[in-house]
């Protein structure tokens, strides 16, 4: 199953709970000029005016939580040993951006697609599973050309507030599983990652 790093960014605080210097930015590409380029993606994104650029070792904390919510609502064990960190940025702890790849091969066609509708329901069900109540839509988005299937989320307290959304994308490109998260919790926040995101450029179209 594939890994979504970002599940459990409803508990944002983990990301901003140590001020130690970042030991790596990315797993993979590299960041000049406030611009990230992936080489095996074939992707690159500028990264918005003051926004923080999140280091590897704080998102494998998030992953972990995660993986292991994940394994509880699936029954299923979960191997990031491949996962990649790509870049990661936020705004504050309740607005930020992220991207993953993880290598994917299809063993017939059409089994990726599978694979993130299952997903999609995992994440769903999880949490559900924690007593979260939950709307979600799933469709399809086109980002630099290329299609892309989008997951939405929103998230509500018990007295029906909503308290998060997130907008995942997922895409199979040059034999890996590529996702990119968009965690928020303001329109102002979202439309500057989702425009930052919109405008990134893709070596393939």
């Amino acid at each position: 199953m594939k890994n979504y790093l970002t599940l459990f960014l409803l508990f944002p605080l983990i990301l901003c709970c140590t001020q130690s210097k970042p030991v790596k930015n990315v797993d993979e590409g590299d960041v000049k000029a406030d611009v990230y380029t992936s080489k095996e993606i074939g992707w690159s994104i500028k990264i918005p005016d003051g926004w923080d650029i999140i280091s590897t070792d704080k998102m494998q904390v998030t992953a972990e939580i995660g993986k292991d919510a994940i394994e509880k609502t699936s029954g299923t064990k979960v191997d990031m040993s491949s996962l990649k960190n790509l870049i990661s940025f936020k705004k504050n702890q309740f607005n930020l951006f992220s991207s993953t790849s993880q290598p994917f091969k299809e063993a017939y066609p059409g089994e990726y697609l599978e694979n993130v509708k299952d997903l999609n329901k995992v994440i769903f069900d999880t949490y559900r599973s924690k007593g979260i109540d939950v709307d979600s839509l799933s469709g399809n988005a086109v980002i630099g050309g290329l299609a892309f299937k989008t997951f939405e989320i929103k998230l509500f307290s018990k007295d029906k507030k909503r308290i998060l959304n997130q907008i995942m994308f997922s895409r199979l490109i040059n034999g890996f599983d590529f996702g990119v998260n968009i965690n928020f919790n303001n329109e102002t926040d979202r439309d500057m990652m989702l425009k930052a995101w919109k405008e990134s450029n893709f070596a393939m179209k």
